[in-house]
């Protein structure tokens, strides 16, 4: 697929001033879309996921974040497969820390999955990540994008 980027610099902004909900990119872990109330948000697929392609995702979510200037993320995890060990540490000591110093994220609402297995993937995620990356975990969309929503941009 191709990317938001692949356009024309002066386009992007326009675009993502014109749309609630802009796709950006997409993989077998999932899409990546710029929501036009300041946040990025991903939303994953229910596909048991590479560590490669999970990497070439969570680019992507950095150069989105860069190129909108965004600080938070929404995950909506739905059926998400639980994530491997090796994907947890590279979340937590590679890209996150990167995220942080390259772009200044700073917070991520998660909509939890239904997989226990999961859950627990993500809280491991959740605990190993560096503190001044907040996270916040919802049942639903609803009150992820109500609590990113009150936050400053």
């Amino acid at each position: 697929m191709h990317t938001a980027t692949d356009l024309p610099a002066a386009l992007i902004p326009v675009l993502y001033a014109r749309s609630p909900k802009i796709p950006h990119f997409t993989n077998a872990v999932g899409s990546i879309y710029y929501c036009s109330q300041g946040y990025i948000q991903l939303t994953w697929s229910s596909e048991r996921i590479q560590l490669t392609e999970l990497q070439v995702f969570y680019e992507q979510t950095l150069s989105l974040l860069d190129s909108t200037n965004s600080r938070k993320i929404l995950s909506e995890h739905g059926q998400r497969q639980p994530l491997p060990a090796a994907a947890q540490h590279w979340l937590t000591h590679d890209w996150i820390p990167r995220a942080i110093k390259q772009v200044r994220v700073e917070y991520c609402a998660i909509v939890d999955g239904s997989n226990p297995m999961h859950r627990l993937s993500t809280q491991t995620v959740i605990m190993q990540a560096p503190a001044e990356f907040v996270f916040k975990r919802f049942a639903t969309s609803v009150e992820a994008e109500a609590w990113l929503g009150s936050l400053p941009n």
